[in-house]
């Protein structure tokens, strides 16, 4: 069996035979299975892109360690490579390709087009080319309000009917005989109105199918152009004095303006968009759309991928777009989303096709950066995140992902048990002033706060020296009073150090000298991620992108590091302050306290004038008129330094008000 090195020089080399023309590339590991699919301009360029590893998204080490084999199809032009893209990505389900997480089929609304009389029916049928689907609806409730409100508003067969489906049997196979029948018996629905009579022969085919195509306009949420119609047939009956028809349409009527008060308005233009908001986790992802007809949000749908962080963001849209459109006919004039497609045009064209307008309109993806699409965005992203945090907190997801998490962590550290608490270090100082370090720890997979400790650097530093640093931290925190005190919790099973292979050897020398032992380290490095580990010397340990024990290691860490800079800025800050006010003679503690309690902050007191500062009655008139003085350099030099860094007035005053509290 060929190593890594010798297989990618294998696929090196197969690649040169690949030709430099668009088309659509498969990626297969050992077993013959397709792991990805994609498509490009250039099939050789692009592919070869993975292997040297001049792809920079995160999947592709994980993906191309995974690579043996792989096939290419050539395509005429960009826009054949997406179509072949897409349907492939449908028949093959790659795992590196994103997907819905639940992987269920989505209900539909369907008329059957196929029929005589076609239905309308709530279905989560595969599509067939006799029947035309509207969806797919995330709600089924709402699927099926939606069938009773457009029956009541036109008069449509439905597919559940017992004599509609004993008509359309009969029709099939021997329609002549049916429509010279003298049955006129007609069936429940045609008698609450809300059939249109088929089965007794009260509509002729051809009216009938006149209906179908009004129902369709109103799933596709053409609600005004609905209502100009009902209008015009209510005033024919109300003229031909059919006032119990007249009465029924103006109850359809109703029906509709009833519906359309309870959709948001968003713009008094008629608006016609489907507007796609995103937020991503680090292995799974949330998508809502919002249907916008007619300047009205009709519909929202919301789906989980299985895929987050660990895939770029353009390959997660464009995966979202080929899946949700390739299953919906309700194709709008516009796409409002968070960033373009590289292959917009392509993607135009194929989405246009689809919508099949009858006077040549085409679909536009649109990027706003302002203005009332800006909103609806941003009000899809929200909405987005919530269909995401629902979904976690109704699979237990959270949970479910810490186990695994945990169970990984010990099995590519080489762990003697999963590491139930874990106990995170990291330094921060500025060329060796104000050094300090935190402690951040994990219970059970999730922050322990209760358990964080922060310390000041005793060691005398001219500059910065992380691994001193480090080390005293460690003798401090794992010194055998420290272990024995239970205000510091447990000994930990597992202890990262912020730095990689360089902090973990010092750790390591300083727990020799202190004779510590049976608790497990690991330096991880900031760039890749990477975990180095006492007992492999060959290299770093690598977790796979988009696993769950990189992302609580990268939670870790990361937590580790905020703490470590608010408790340095706040030390910065609280030296800055008291170092101006130590410079005005007469100032000592006492008078230095009262004066901050009495302008309540640093801020106040710099910006006071020397009368308010006298009027304080804290300090003796030469004290103020000194402080006054020491004051006005500092905002001198404070307001230059501010103009050099190109920063606004207030930017430094962060620092200062987390001094003012201590």
């Amino acid at each position: 069996m060929l190593n890594e090195t010798e297989k990618i020089a294998r696929i090196k080399r197969e690649l040169a035979d690949v030709p430099m023309l668009p088309g659509v590339y498969l990626w297969k590991d050992a077993a013959g299975q397709v792991i990805y699919v994609g498509k490009a301009k250039q099939l050789r360029a692009r592919m070869r892109q993975y292997v040297n590893f001049q792809d920079d998204r995160a999947k592709i080490p994980l993906l191309v360690e995974q690579i043996d084999s792989f096939e290419y199809i050539v395509a005429k032009n960009e826009y054949e490579s997406l179509v072949l893209e897409k349907n492939l990505i449908n028949q093959y389900s790659p795992y590196f390709n994103a997907d819905f997480k639940d992987d269920k089929s989505y209900p539909f609304i369907a008329l059957t087009k196929g029929d005589v009389f076609p239905a309308i029916k709530y279905t989560r049928e595969k599509h067939r080319p006799d029947t035309q689907y509207f969806g797919p609806y995330t709600d089924s409730r709402a699927a099926r309000k939606l069938i009773e409100i457009a029956r009541k508003i036109v008069p449509i067969c439905a597919a559940s009917c017992a004599d509609w489906r004993q008509m359309t049997r009969a029709l099939e196979k021997d329609p002549a005989s049916w429509f010279l029948r003298g049955d006129t018996k007609q069936c429940f629905d045609c008698h609450v109105g809300i059939g249109p009579g088929a089965c007794c022969g009260k509509i002729t085919p051809e009216e009938y199918r006149k209906n179908v195509e009004r129902v369709g306009r109103f799933l596709r949420g053409n609600h005004s152009e609905f209502i100009e119609e009902l209008t015009e047939d209510m005033r024919e009956a109300a003229a031909d004095l059919d006032f119990e028809r007249a009465g029924r349409i103006k109850a359809r009527i109703e029906t509709i303006q009833g519906l359309d008060a309870k959709q948001h308005a968003v713009t008094s233009r008629s608006l016609d968009a489907d507007v796609i908001g995103f937020y991503r986790e680090e292995t799974i992802a949330g998508a809502h759309v919002l249907m916008v007809r007619e300047g009205r949000v009709i519909n929202g749908n919301e789906f989980v991928l299985n895929k987050g962080m660990d895939l770029p963001d353009q390959d997660l849209m464009r995966n979202f777009l080929f899946r949700y459109y390739d299953s919906t006919t309700s194709i709008p004039h516009e796409l409002i989303l968070h960033a373009m497609p590289e292959d917009a045009p392509a993607m135009e064209d194929w989405l246009s096709e689809k919508l099949a307008s009858k006077h040549g309109a085409r679909v536009r993806l649109h990027v706003p950066a302002r203005g009332e699409k800006r909103q609806l965005l941003e009000m899809a992203q929200v909405n987005a995140k919530h269909t995401l945090m629902r979904y976690m907190v109704r699979t237990n997801y959270e949970d479910k992902r810490i186990n695994e998490a945990l169970l990984q962590l010990e099995s590519a550290l080489a762990l003697e048990k999963p590491p139930m608490r874990i106990e995170c270090f990291d330094i921060s100082t500025i060329h060796g002033s104000y050094t300090v370090a935190s402690m951040v720890v994990f219970t059970n997979g999730k922050p322990d706060k209760n358990q964080y400790r922060r310390f000041k650097i005793k060691t005398p530093l001219e500059e910065a020296n992380d691994f001193l640093s480090m080390q005293e931290v460690m003798s401090r925190r794992y010194s055998k009073e420290r272990l024995e005190d239970e205000s510091f919790g447990k000994k930990p099973d597992l202890i990262i150090l912020d730095g990689g292979k360089p902090q973990l050897s010092a750790v390591m020398d300083m727990f020799d000298r202190m004779g510590v032992t049976g608790i497990d380290l690991c330096g991880l490095a900031k760039r890749d991620e990477e975990l180095f580990v006492p007992w492999q010397e060959s290299g770093p340990v690598v977790l796979p992108s988009g696993s769950a024990s990189l992302y609580l290691v990268k939670q870790v860490r990361d937590e580790a590091h905020r703490f470590a800079i608010t408790f340095h800025r706040e030390l910065r800050g609280k030296g800055m302050t008291a170092s101006i006010l130590d410079e005005v003679v007469g100032m000592g503690p006492v008078r230095k306290k009262a004066l901050l309690k009495h302008f309540k902050s640093f801020k106040k007191l710099r910006g006071a004038s020397l009368q308010e500062i006298k009027d304080a009655k804290v300090l003796p008139d030469e004290v103020a008129e000194e402080l006054y003085r020491v004051l006005e350099q500092y905002n001198v030099a404070r307001n230059e330094r501010s103009a050099l860094a190109g920063c606004p007035d207030d930017a430094e005053s962060r620092s200062e008000t987390a001094l003012d509290e201590c």
